[in-house]
């Protein structure tokens, strides 16, 4: 599209009506003085006027021309919107396009300083609108006299640039809307950051919010949502005269934007889905918790499956053991013991791998050096505190350092390398000379005695084996499968079989001889779990009947191999279709609640109807297997607890779980029963209805899980739009809205206050009874106990129990 002018200029009048959302767009058919027509050289984008939501307020934007959703992705007038009902889009005798209204008032301009005898203003095919010189070829963007992709609104497009110049001094920063109606300019930004080692960042305000991780040489730097991936391409560029980031779509037939969103404060990947004509959310900024800026302080590490969250970076400790067992991780960490920097043989380092590289706003860079230069030169300086390449590995050459404090770490499954200066004493680095005297010495001493006690130990330890094998297994009333069963029936645990992995193994897939499909749960080496966890569950499964429960066909202990053989479930678990924004959609709302009815079966029959009385302390949506026909089967019984008689309740001093599940007597008090089981529950429904996580950053920054979002609207009276938008359709108002009443009066503070499982099935099977209102509900992730007092180190959650069965992975 291109506007071509006269002698001083060329008027392009607007005339529109009010409505909602409405736009007068500029269209091939505008007649323009001397004869010249306007002419639409792409169909995807549009030019034009447009009313946001119910506002009256116009203002001049460029949006997608064949999406039904208006999305708007750029707009001229941000923050002086039109208020008559005319205005005028000119190019003026200056070269520069300009806004003004009805009395001729400068409402807005692109301000360009470049001359040109024949201008024209065109919308390009990637929704790039530019001004360039008629004789210049579109396709050189050096020549451009102005353009919309150096002045963002809140949306990245494809090819558009998040970055900076020093030569132009354009530094394209990325700033949301105020809201859905009003698209001035919101306190919420992205930009890259001006440093030697430059990343994107996120900013509410003038505090920073998140940050992707240094992206010189690479885009894995650690954060979620920045790898290879089916949809799009990064680009890094970073240099001494610019650093940006921009992306490509693989395929050009789909249609991807990234967002600014100030109300959910997110960065945001949208998707449109043609079929369903709705943009899908692939990707969310920050991701979780540990997302979150600098979350552990300075040299603590944030990992989202650990308990606590932070932890101190080996060679360091708390700063605050007080403040940081209330999981109060502000302060961060120090070096451990009396180490200072310089002291011959204390400086070491420790290899760090796995996890987002620290903020690098103090850092220091040199392209040419090697890893083993860098070190060298972070020694001789005692400000360095840590080192790494610029390249994904240390091979790849160059060389960052950083000085003062390393903010902002978290675990990732990034394979950077960085290393952090700490005292050799806690590494055991110690000179080399003294290193090979340790070695020699060892390898004299130990050489005699190895080869006389070879042949001693190995028949020790195959008559121990021999022994164990045998004992190991006769308290396990359940059928046993002979190791080179198991071998052949998955491949040799070929990868092509593989399903998942959890806390206690991987868990593969295999076929018996009879043609029967079975899942194999293979203990590893690596796991905390043993012989305990596994006796107890193949105890428990075994001697558990009932439709809602999985299946336990049998075991094998051979050897140094504990394994466990479940009937096989095609549907994987729950939570791979209620938290996965394709899967979900084909939950509708009789499978939904044909699923909870199924688990508060199961419950019941555990609380009540099993002769052994089950508690089973890890009640999640990964722990919900499906099978063919999407009937639910609760599983992994490692951490279940058996109750004799009427004796419903315990207490332990080893707290086991998942952080989001357990019930505030439990997590902060040891204190268990079968309103525990209840608590679990009642976050499992809240998770079902609504299709979101209970721990998760989705929500207003005054809520903090779902637990507590719920709540909220339950008091406003608002409690149906927790609903999944997905259930729209096929939802029964009145029996959703009863089924979240029930998950809150399941989630009340005091045990006592909670229903029983028998209770729950009859609320949930009949539309009669009335319900009691609830309370508050108890554990939104504040930090306090029932009498208002802090965490204590025993106290706080211990674990989280990452599943074994319960995460496959459909293939």
């Amino acid at each position: 599209m291109r506007i071509l002018p006269s002698l001083f200029f060329i008027t392009i009048i607007f005339f529109f009506s009010k409505f909602s959302y409405g736009a007068d767009t500029i269209t091939p058919s505008v007649s323009l003085s001397d004869g010249s027509t306007l002419i639409s050289k792409d169909e995807t984008f549009e030019l034009g006027f447009f009313n946001p939501g119910n506002s009256s307020n116009r203002y001049v934007g460029i949006w997608f021309k064949n999406i039904p959703v208006k999305t708007v992705v750029w707009v001229a007038n941000r923050d002086n919107p039109i208020k008559d009902n005319s205005s005028t889009l000119i190019i003026n005798k200056q070269g520069n396009l300009v806004l003004l209204n009805r009395n001729q008032s400068l409402l807005w301009s692109t301000n360009t300083t470049k001359k040109s005898s024949t201008p024209i203003v065109q919308l390009l095919n990637n929704g790039n609108l530019v001004i360039r010189d008629e004789k210049v070829s579109e396709s050189d963007e050096d020549s451009f006299l102005w353009q919309s992709f150096d002045y963002p609104s809140d949306t990245l497009l494809p090819e558009m640039k998040i970055g900076w110049e020093k030569k132009s001094g354009i530094h394209r920063i990325f700033t949301a809307w105020k809201n859905w109606e009003d698209p001035s300019l919101g306190d919420f930004t992205s930009f890259m950051s001006v440093s030697n080692n430059p990343e994107v960042v996120l900013f509410k305000g003038s505090s920073e919010f998140f940050r992707t991780g240094p992206m010189t040489g690479t885009t894995d730097s650690g954060a979620y949502g920045l790898k290879a991936n089916p949809i799009f391409i990064s680009d890094v560029v970073s240099s001494e005269d610019e650093a940006y980031f921009s992306y490509t779509l693989k395929d050009k037939s789909v249609i991807s934007i990234v967002v600014l969103n100030q109300t959910l404060m997110l960065l945001q990947r949208l998707v449109w889905i043609p079929e369903s004509r709705k943009w899908s959310t692939y990707m969310n900024l920050p991701h979780d918790t540990c997302d979150g800026y600098n979350v552990c302080g300075a040299y603590g590490n944030c990992d989202i499956n650990g308990s606590p969250l932070c932890q101190c970076l080996d060679g360091f400790k708390p700063k605050s053991a007080q403040q940081w067992s209330t999981m109060d991780w502000a302060d961060g960490c120090v070096h451990t013991g009396n180490w200072s920097c310089g002291v011959k043989g204390r400086d070491g380092f420790l290899k760090v791998t796995g996890g987002k590289l620290p903020d690098t706003t103090n850092t220091w860079v040199n392209a040419n050096m090697t890893i083993d230069d860098c070190k060298i030169r972070c020694l001789q300086n005692c400000s360095c505190t840590a080192y790494s390449s610029l390249g994904p590995d240390d091979d790849s050459g160059g060389c960052c350092l950083w000085f003062n404090d390393l903010k902002d770490l978290r675990g990732s499954d990034s394979q950077r390398n960085f290393y952090v200066r700490i005292d050799a004493s806690d590494i055991g680095d110690k000179h080399e000379h003294t290193k090979m005297i340790i070695l020699v010495v060892s390898i004299v001493v130990f050489a005699i005695i190895v080869i006389i006690l070879a042949l001693y130990i190995y028949r020790e330890k195959m008559k121990y084996k021999e022994g164990n094998n045998e004992g190991e297994h006769d308290d396990l009333d359940l059928p046993f499968f002979d190791l080179a069963t198991i071998l052949e029936a998955t491949d040799y645990f070929s990868n092509a079989n593989k399903l998942g992995e959890g806390g206690y193994g991987p868990v593969y897939k295999g076929k018996l001889q009879d043609g029967q499909d079975i899942a194999v749960k293979k203990l590893s080496k690596r796991s905390t779990q043993g012989m305990k966890e596994f006796k107890n569950e193949v105890i428990l499964c075994s001697k558990l009947q009932h439709r809602n429960l999985v299946k336990i066909i049998g075991c094998c202990v051979e050897k140094d191999e504990k394994m466990l053989v479940y009937e096989y479930m095609s549907n994987t678990s729950l939570d791979s279709f209620i938290f996965d924004p394709i899967q979900s959609k084909l939950l509708d709302w009789p499978m939904r609640f044909n699923i909870l009815y199924g688990i508060a079966r199961g419950l019941l029959y555990l609380h009540q109807d099993s002769r052994l009385r089950i508690v089973h302390r890890d009640l999640k949506a990964s722990n919900i297997l499906l099978d063919n026909d999407m009937q639910p089967k609760i599983s992994d019984f490692g951490l279940a607890k058996m109750c004799g008689g009427d004796n419903m309740e315990g207490e332990t001093s080893l707290i086991v779980g998942t952080y989001g599940y357990m019930a505030p007597e439990y997590a902060i008090d040891g204190l268990f029963s079968v309103k525990s089981d209840v608590f679990s529950f009642g976050v499992l429904l809240l998770e079902l209805i609504s299709g979101k996580k209970n721990r998760t950053l989705t929500y207003n920054q005054d809520d903090h899980n779902l637990i507590g979002h719920a709540w909220k609207l339950w008091k406003e009276d608002n409690i149906q739009s927790l609903i999944d938008d997905n259930l729209k359709d096929t939802c029964i108002l009145y029996e959703a809205l009863r089924c979240i009443q029930i998950g809150l009066l399941c989630l009340q503070h005091h045990p006592d206050n909670r229903p029983n499982m028998t209770s729950i099935v009859v609320m949930l099977n009949s539309n009669n009874n009335s319900l009691p209102l609830p309370h508050e509900p108890g554990y939104l992730l504040q930090n306090i106990t029932s009498e208002g007092e802090p965490f204590t180190e025993r106290q706080r959650p211990s674990s989280i129990n990452n599943v074994t069965i319960s995460l496959l992975n459909p293939r």
